[in-house]
């Protein structure tokens, strides 16, 4: 680490470089060249001053696979971790800027979507921190999911959001890392086991990597494969979808990594998303292999050194992709490249919904991926001995439906991690023993030990150190230790829950960053809302199984509520969204057309200012994450239990102050029995009696037709109230909800309902509210993503 000296010098020599290159004085320089710098001068720092990876006696390297990194901005977060972010205030200072400023001239890298993606950024910094030695694999995105905007009608728009990545400064190409991956063609058997695959057309994958700098810990790469090609792009070829007619077709490689998550909702779109997956697997397994091999270790040795973590089904095909390898290229028989690449693969599953367990298209995948589908095939085949060997004849039929990786002509990637892996985990306890109990059940008997849970968990750096630095400093004077690099530490602040002087303090910081995001708010969407009011958050990707439009029906029942009897005694409140849905995603869109036309209405009533706002901050992204979650007082969590895996936000409103306000669901369970139920507010059915509701035939109408709050705030959904008189525009939403509600948004409205007048109840007697949200930030050092890499290292990487 660099002294303050060191630092000075570092930096005024690395200015003076800098200002010269340019013909500037450092007075001349703008905001964005100051970013520039300091972006430049982080970078060198890491790589010259920092640790590099560094071997564990204990554990092997990770090798972290996922077609997603949400990283956020990197430049206050490195700065954080190198122990120099003062020192760069200070040195700012020096010229009349403020670092605060200057960090806000950075875009977020555009490499991920949502939680997932997130999560892994997480689980690198947790790495590093802890000197685990790690290299994440990702794509180099030029365009994230896209750049949300709403139109004149409160619909979302989607624009290309390029992030600049062939100018970001804070990485570097790798072009001596360069990876051939074949697309197409023809196999023939050579002998016993291998097999010839020659491929129709080739592209390359070149390597970007991007630092990531541990907390006092080591620097470790996150690798980024791009595509290249040195062939013409046809275009019109590529948009008719026949990517695999030899005579006229040609494919641009810069069109795999162009976009994260093309849309899927078409054959065309299908097609390209698996080779974005294969691109990323191919390219990722050579560089493990090649990283293995150079340290002069065998092939049957890369089980004991490396593991290969798989964030989700998205990069599954790297289990074939390794068989492949193993045995057409080093001429392994399949007993032997099994046993290998069944103890190298462990599985991280994310999600219950079916829709959401992802499959291929056998045919589509034989097109494609040739020597890869004749491996599935053998995959399937050896398992389905397996399955023979435990079920006896009764049993065979539903064992084998469940378990079988090809299916209906269809290839099922969560069987196949399943059944190529040696840990299979979930993410929070209840979705853990839900992968066992409802998922899985044949393969928890098949593979006895096989699953575990590991809790996911945020990195206290990104999460409070720098997105609530006020918060931070008060933690700081009253807790012994680092609790940046030890979250439990939180703990000792729980004595001050009932200090009043603690309370003054904890309560005036959260009013402060309340005041930060009002003029958010007001800034981007030219609303001035009350900052005495509860700020009602729910920020996440949209989905039905979220259930946004159960927080919306609320909304419009309480603004017709405050319509029949404005008089009444009501706690201001103003509910906040940000989120994205899928541009292929229609009753998701139709969810934020709605909130925000519910929006219109009710921020231009006068009737409402002061009493109940709605605020939808477009473009979801990590740095307006970071300026929402300090100020939220309530944290809206109400999936239907047993939809959500473990979510992440519920751990960073909740850590930040926030009182949770949801479902038994994911890891909000684990948030209770942290925080005490007294300091939540649970709601809705549970895993059990959405099962009974579903047994006894759900008829959401009759919802619908015995409450009379409910069925008003339909109605005026449907009527044109909330869409300038047009009765057709969400329609659909209305029609989904009365006739079909699988999410049982209905079924749970009056719940959820009651739960709103509790939290409206507790906030009036602020004292108690206070020391309820202290609690959670002292409680909950759990959920640190340390204690998840911890819980890995001794579950599942261990030797």
């Amino acid at each position: 680490m660099l002294s303050s000296q060191q630092f000075q010098t570092l930096f005024d020599a690395t200015l003076n470089r800098y200002c010269e290159a340019r013909f500037l004085t450092p007075s001349q320089l703008s905001d964005t060249q100051w970013y520039q710098f300091l972006a430049t001068l982080s970078h060198q720092t890491v790589l010259q001053h920092f640790p590099a990876n560094a071997p564990l006696a204990n554990t092997r390297k990770v090798n972290y696979l996922s077609m997603e990194f949400l990283i956020g901005r990197l430049l206050g977060n490195n700065l954080l971790s190198l122990g120099l972010y003062d020192e760069t205030n200070q040195q700012l200072a020096k010229y009349g800027k403020n670092l605060v400023d200057i960090l806000e001239q950075e875009r977020d890298p555009s490499l991920g979507n949502g939680g997932l993606g997130r999560l892994a950024a997480c689980y690198l910094d947790s790495m590093a921190s802890l000197s685990q030695p790690a290299i994440g694999y990702g794509l180099h995105y030029q365009y994230g999911l896209f750049k949300q905007a709403f139109g004149d009608e409160g619909q979302q728009l989607e624009s290309g959001d390029g992030w600049e990545r062939d100018f970001y400064p804070q990485q570097y190409h790798r072009a001596d890392f360069r990876q051939t991956v074949g697309f197409g063609g023809k196999v023939s058997l050579i002998s016993g086991d291998k097999y010839a695959w020659q491929p129709e057309w080739t592209i390359f994958g070149e390597a970007f990597d991007l630092p990531v700098v541990g907390y006092k810990g080591v620097q470790q790469p996150l690798r980024l494969w791009q595509g290249y090609s040195e062939s013409a792009f046809d275009l019109a070829t590529f948009n008719d979808g026949d990517y695999l007619d030899a005579e006229s077709r040609v494919v641009d490689a810069a069109k795999l990594t162009k976009v994260l998550y093309p849309n899927d909702n078409h054959a065309e779109g299908k097609a390209l998303r698996l080779m974005q997956q294969y691109f990323h697997c191919a390219c990722s397994v050579a560089d493990i292999l090649k990283n293995h091999l150079a340290q002069g270790r065998t092939l049957e040795q890369l089980p004991e050194f490396e593991v290969i973590q798989l964030n989700d089904t998205h990069p599954a095909i790297a289990i074939p992709e390794l068989l492949r390898l193993l045995l057409d290229q080093y001429d392994l028989s399949w007993e032997q490249a099994w046993a290998i690449a069944s103890k190298t693969f462990a599985y991280t599953n994310h999600t219950l919904l079916p829709e959401a367990l992802e499959q291929w298209d056998q045919k589509l995948l034989t097109q494609l991926l040739p020597r890869h589908i004749l491996i599935i095939e053998r995959i399937n085949d050896q398992l389905r001995q397996q399955v023979e060997a435990a079920f006896d004849k009764a049993e065979f039929d539903a064992a084998w439906q469940e378990t079988a990786v090809l299916f209906d002509q269809r290839v099922r990637m969560a069987n196949l991690c399943v059944v190529g892996s040696f840990a299979v985990n979930g993410v929070a306890q209840i979705h853990s023993d839900l992968v066992v109990s409802d998922l899985f059940p044949a393969y928890a008997r098949l593979f006895e030990g096989r699953f575990h849970n590991v809790t996911n968990g945020i990195t206290p750096r990104r999460w409070i150190r720098q997105a609530n630095p006020k918060l931070s400093a008060l933690l700081d004077q009253h807790i012994q230790g680092d609790w940046t690099q030890d979250l439990s530490l939180l703990n000792q602040i729980e004595p001050l829950a009932k200090n009043p002087a603690f309370q003054t303090a904890y309560r005036a910081i959260k009013q402060q960053n309340k005041q930060a995001l009002a003029a958010e708010i007001e800034q981007t969407l030219g609303l001035k809302v009350n900052c005495e009011a509860i700020f009602d958050v729910q920020i996440k990707r949209f989905h039905e199984y979220k259930r946004q439009h159960l927080n919306l029906l609320n909304i419009i029942a309480t603004y017709q509520s405050l319509k029949a009897n404005p008089q009444q005694d009501f706690v201001p409140r103003v509910f906040i969204f940000a989120g994205k849905a899928a541009p292929g995603y229609f009753m998701a869109k139709q969810i934020i057309q709605a909130i925000n036309g519910v929006a219109n209405v009710i921020n231009q009533d006068p009737d409402m200012q002061g009493k109940l706002q709605v605020a939808f901050l477009p473009d979801y992204r990590v740095s307006l994450a970071e300026k929402i979650i300090p100020a939220a007082d309530v944290s809206e969590q109400i999936s239907l239990a047993g939809k959500e895996a473990s979510g992440t936000g519920n751990m960073k409103l909740a850590l930040n102050g926030a009182i949770t306000l949801g479902t038994l669901d994911g890891a909000n369970v684990e948030i209770a029995e942290f925080a005490g139920n007294e300091n939540v507010v649970i709601f809705g059915h549970t895993v059990d009696s959405v099962r009974e509701l579903r047994e006894q035939g759900y008829v959401s109408k009759t919802y619908y037709e015995q409450d009379a709050v409910l069925k008003q705030a339909i109605d005026t959904l449907a009527d044109g109230t909330f869409s300038n008189g047009d009765t057709e525009r969400f329609e659909a939403l209305v029609n989904d909800m009365l006739n079909h509600d699988y999410f049982c948004v209905l079924a749970d409205f009056a719940s959820y309902r009651e739960a709103q007048d509790i939290v409206a109840k507790r906030y009036q007697d602020q004292t108690a509210w206070v020391e309820s949200t202290i609690l959670n930030t002292a409680r909950l050092g759990a959920f640190s993503s340390d204690r998840s890499i911890r819980d890995y290292q001794t579950r599942i990487w261990k030797k």
